[in-house]
């Protein structure tokens, strides 16, 4: 009788090490794939950004300080290997398409060019897309890092090699305020 006890404890330790490391391991592999969507969608708005310079281009030649801040943001955000890369390219991209459309806004004819109008509707649906993928993959990255720092899991983890993930989150604070909208 006690040899049954005992396989049966083995067995339901065992069990569970291994639904335990399958959950870790899926995990895992979900918040690298929450990471690429986001990687996708930069990318996407980086292959943008260079129509959308040259639409500018065509009547605000003279800016060209505003094109080069947009180019090399780019750069950045095509070069990023890790979230923390990603968040800052991310930031310095937002950065420069502010400054671009500010120029922008200085051309009423620009304006109301279709192409360029165009190009802020992509630019405006990718940016909710990379939203959309932040979220997911914060959700992801925080269920993961839960499952791995509660117990008994953390005493599987941390063995295994398992170590949190990182957020992709906003540094700058300005971007957590409320928009201001005066009429």
């Amino acid at each position: 009788m006690v040899l049954w006890i005992v396989i049966g404890v083995v067995a339901v330790v065992l069990v569970w090490l291994v639904f335990t490391y399958n959950r870790l391991i899926r995990l895992r592999n979900e918040s690298e794939q929450g990471y690429s969507s986001i990687d996708i969608q930069l990318k996407r708005r980086a292959d943008l950004i260079p129509n959308l310079v040259e639409t500018v281009k065509a009547y605000a030649a003279h800016e060209r300080a505003v094109f080069d801040d947009v180019t090399e943001a780019r750069a950045r955000t095509l070069a990023a290997g890790s979230v923390g890369d990603a968040v800052a390219a991310e930031q310095q991209m937002r950065g420069a398409l502010g400054r671009l459309f500010a120029v922008a806004e200085a051309y009423p004819q620009l304006r109301a060019s279709e192409n360029f109008q165009q190009l802020q509707e992509e630019l405006s649906d990718t940016e909710d897309k990379i939203a959309a993928a932040r979220r997911y993959y914060n959700n992801v990255v925080r269920r993961f890092n839960t499952a791995q720092q509660t117990l008994p899991t953390s005493l599987l983890a941390g063995p295994l090699g398992f170590r949190p993930r990182e957020f992709f989150e906003l540094e700058d604070e300005g971007d957590r305020a409320p928009a201001r909208v005066e009429l």
